[in-house]
């Protein structure tokens, strides 16, 4: 899909994903390298039924005792939903914009069906992804959203955005910990988003807006709702990061905050804007932080 400077390449049948988005020809995201099979090496995918880790893929709602699958290799928790190792259909498609749909019809790790609904939309200087779910189930059941793209970052890349709080977390990666906001650097003046150790931490309280700026120029402001949460992931001297946008914090079903709860045939949603510009231009559509 392509309008104006803005080009961003699907791969419906991989999670759902985008497999590149790219500005001037630049990479915004992390392309995914060809012949590229799974969502980990894709550009950005969505999170749903729930986001991030689930301790030990096992939980209880209302009663009914549930065990999910531990789905990333030798790691001891269920991460990041069932999406995104699922093939979504494309229901319409346009030139500059498209809707995937991915259906879950129970299983027992997560009985209860849902559909679920991505609404991806370029224009000349943004992405907009819009992520939806549905219960089909008579009976209520827990949701959680969010996604998970792949930000491109130079040795000059500053990122910058407001939270309340941060979750430290167990060798695991479960949330073990509320610090302040700052305990790992104080993003709100911004900092320099390469670094020597591994950022995997939740931050609570997030007013929903982050702002990226690159060395080569690109400036990049992220807009949410839906979204109260943002999930930051950053590898040691990694070249690429995650800004992941979330409606719920790590485990948050095995937590007293708990998950939203959909009664049947109620829907919740998500939504991401991606803007970009120029260094030596404001964001499009006042994506600035003030």
């Amino acid at each position: 899909m392509q309008a104006g400077a803005v080009e961003a390449v699907l791969a419906p049948a991989i999670g759902g994903s985008l497999a590149a988005l790219r500005f001037e020809g630049v990479d915004i995201l992390r392309p995914a390298p060809p012949g590229a099979a799974g969502p980990l090496q894709m550009a950005s995918f969505p999170l749903v039924p729930y986001a991030n880790r689930i301790a030990h893929g096992h939980f209880r709602f209302d009663g009914r005792d549930a065990r999910l699958p531990l789905n990333f290799g030798d790691h001891p928790h269920s991460i990041h939903g069932l999406g995104w190792t699922a093939s979504w259909t494309v229901a319409a498609l346009e030139e500059d914009r498209a809707l995937l749909a991915h259906r879950h019809e129970g299983s027992d790790g997560w009985p209860w069906p849902y559909e679920a609904r991505q609404l991806v939309q370029v224009t000349s200087d943004t992405v907009e992804m819009s992520l939806a779910i549905r219960n089909l189930a008579d009976d209520a059941m827990p949701a959680g959203l969010g996604f998970h793209p792949y930000f491109c970052a130079d040795e000059a890349t500053m990122l910058r955005f407001d939270a309340q709080s941060l979750w430290l977390s167990t060798p695991d990666m479960l949330p073990d910990r509320e610090v302040a906001a700052d305990a790992l650097g104080d993003w709100s003046a911004g900092g320099p988003v390469i670094g020597e150790s591994l950022i995997d931490n939740a931050y609570g309280g997030w007013n929903g807006r982050a702002e990226v700026v690159r060395g080569d120029g690109t400036r990049i402001g992220l807009t949410t709702d839906g979204a109260p949460w943002l999930h930051v992931y950053r590898p040691p001297r990694s070249r690429d990061f995650c800004l992941e946008p979330v409606s719920h914090m790590p485990d948050a079903i095995n937590r007293a905050e708990g998950m939203d709860r959909l009664a049947p045939g109620q829907e919740k949603t998500l939504f991401l804007r991606i803007a970009i510009g120029k260094s030596d231009e404001a964001l499009p559509n006042g994506d600035k932080i003030a």
